[in-house]
C-alpha cells in the first residue's frame, strides 16, 4: 500500500489544534465588525489575468509562484495567491461603491503560492485581511493600522514592532526609481543574482532582499522619502500624526516596500521576535491605482493581511496560551442494560442547555470510560449503570474536586451549569 501524506507545503489542522484557529478567527471577526467591516468571500480561483495584469508580471508571485491551470474550454485560471485583487474584482463587478462613499470588507481566505516552505509559510495558507475603499485621508491609514495592532494585542502579542514607509506614487516614484537604479548599478557586483535581475526589471524589490551582501550594498541607497512629491509627503506626515495621536509606536524604515506593483504611498509591516529571521507577522498598505486597473474609475483604497499560520507560530514562540479548550464539560459514562439509551437522551438535554457533552457508546467498562474522560479533560463524568438507569438518578463525579453526588435526571442540566459557574 502507498504511504499517503499531505502534499509538501501544506498542513493538517488537527482537532486538538482547530480550537486555536476558531478562536483567532473569532477575535478577528469581532474586531472587524466593531469597526464597521463586513465579510466578503470570493472564489478560490480567478481568471489568471486578474493577477498578471494587476500584481505586476515581474513580481515573484506572478513570475514563479502561482498555481495556474487550463479549463476544458481553454481559459486560464489561477488559485488565488493573495486576497486584495479578488476583493477589488468583486467590488467592481457588483458595483459595491454605489451605495456609500466608502466600502469596508474583511476576509478569511485560503491562499496558494508555489514557494519554498519555511517556518509559518506554506504553499496553502490562511490569510486574515481587510480592505477599505473610498477613503484617502491619512487618518484612514492610521485607523487601518490600529485595527491590525489591536488585533494582535488582543491575542496577547505585546512584543512587536510596527514599521512604516511611504513608497510614493506615479508622480514621484519614477524619480526615485531612477536614483535607485543609478546607485545600485555601481554596486551590481555585490548583489545576488536575483537582485541583479530586479535591478533591470523591478528595482524597488531589491530593498526587500534578505541576503546580507545585498543589504550591505544597498545600506546607503537613496531613501524614497527624499523623493516624495508634496502630496505623498503631506500624506505620510498625516499618517505619522495619526499614529502619534493613537499612541501607536512605529519605526520609519526607508527600505520597506510591498511585493506587488499596485501599492502606493503608505506601506507598513508588523514584525515580532518570535519568528526569528522570518519575523513578519503581517503587513499592508495603500493601493490607490489597483481599482482603476480593473476598468473602474479611480478609487483610493488601503488594507492589510496577516498570515494565520505565522500568527499561531508567533504565539507559541512567545509562550502565549489562548483561552481555548476542546475539552467537554461532561463525559457520559454508560455501562449496562438501558444505560446507552439513557445516556443518549440525557446528553441531548445537556447539549440543548448549552453544556458541552461527550458520549461513549463503546460498551467498555466504567473504569475504561472514566480513563478516557480524564484524558479528554472533562470537568464532570456522568455515570450511568443499571441501578442509575432504573432509579433515573445519575452519579455525577466532579473530576477536579474528586467528589461524587447522585442527581435526578430532570435536575442534571441545572446541577451541571450551577457547578460549572463556581
Amino acid at each position: 500500500m502507498p504511504e499517503y501524506k499531505a502534499p509538501r507545503g501544506t498542513m493538517d489542522v488537527l482537532p486538538s489544534e482547530s480550537c486555536k484557529w476558531q478562536y483567532i478567527e473569532g477575535v478577528f471577526r469581532d474586531i472587524c465588525a466593531s469597526c464597521g467591516f463586513s465579510e466578503i468571500r470570493t472564489p478560490t480561483f480567478e481568471h489568471t489575468e486578474l493577477f498578471t495584469r494587476n500584481l505586476g508580471e515581474t513580481t515573484d508571485v506572478v513570475s514563479k509562484e502561482m498555481y495556474t491551470f487550463q479549463t476544458a474550454g481553454g481559459r486560464s485560471l489561477t488559485l488565488r495567491p493573495e486576497g486584495t485583487a479578488p476583493s477589488m474584482r468583486a467590488f467592481v463587478e457588483h458595483n459595491l461603491g454605489s451605495a456609500l462613499p466608502f466600502t469596508k470588507m474583511y476576509y478569511i481566505a485560503r491562499l496558494f503560492r508555489y514557494e519554498r516552505p519555511q517556518a509559518g509559510r506554506y504553499r496553502e495558507h490562511t490569510q486574515l485581511g481587510l480592505e477599505c475603499v473610498g477613503e484617502e485621508a491619512p487618518q484612514t491609514d492610521a485607523e487601518i493600522i490600529s485595527i491590525a495592532t489591536r488585533f494582535i494585542e488582543t491575542l496577547g502579542i505585546k512584543d512587536y514592532r510596527l514599521k512604516i514607509n511611504s513608497i510614493g506614487c506615479r508622480v514621484c516614484r519614477p524619480e526615485y526609481r531612477k536614483a535607485l537604479v543609478e546607485y545600485a548599478s555601481q554596486k551590481a557586483d555585490s548583489l545576488c543574482s536575483v537582485c541583479r535581475w530586479r535591478l533591470e526589471n523591478n528595482p524597488l524589490r531589491m530593498l526587500d532582499c534578505k541576503e546580507e551582501g545585498c543589504r550591505q550594498a544597498l545600506a546607503d541607497a537613496p531613501a524614497i522619502s527624499d523623493c516624495l512629491c508634496p502630496e505623498c509627503r503631506a500624506h505620510f506626515e498625516g499618517l505619522k500624526e495619526g499614529l502619534d495621536l493613537l499612541g501607536i509606536k512605529y519605526e520609519q524604515d526607508k527600505n520597506l516596500v510591498r511585493g506587488f506593483d499596485y501599492y502606493t504611498k503608505t506601506a507598513f509591516e508588523i514584525v515580532s521576535s518570535g519568528l526569528g529571521a522570518q519575523n513578519a507577522v503581517g503587513g499592508g498598505g495603500r493601493y490607490d491605482d489597483l481599482i482603476a486597473g480593473l476598468g473602474h474609475k479611480p478609487e483610493p483604497a488601503i488594507g492589510f493581511g496577516i498570515g494565520l499560520e505565522r500568527l499561531i507560530l508567533t504565539l507559541e514562540a512567545l509562550g502565549i496560551e489562548l483561552p481555548v479548550s476542546n475539552s467537554p464539560e461532561v463525559y457520559m459514562v454508560a455501562c449496562g442494560s438501558g444505560a446507552p439509551e439513557a445516556s443518549l437522551a440525557l446528553a441531548s438535554e445537556l447539549r440543548k442547555a448549552g453544556v458541552r457533552t461527550e458520549t461513549d457508546f463503546t460498551g467498555r467498562s466504567i473504569k475504561a470510560q472514566m480513563k478516557t474522560a480524564g484524558k479528554l479533560g472533562a470537568r464532570f463524568a456522568v455515570i450511568l449503570g443499571e441501578s442509575e438507569t432504573a432509579s433515573k438518578t445519575a452519579s455525577v463525579k466532579d473530576m477536579d474536586a474528586g467528589t461524587q453526588e447522585a442527581v435526578a435526571f430532570p435536575l442534571l442540566a441545572e446541577y451541571i451549569k450551577n457547578k460549572s459557574e463556581r
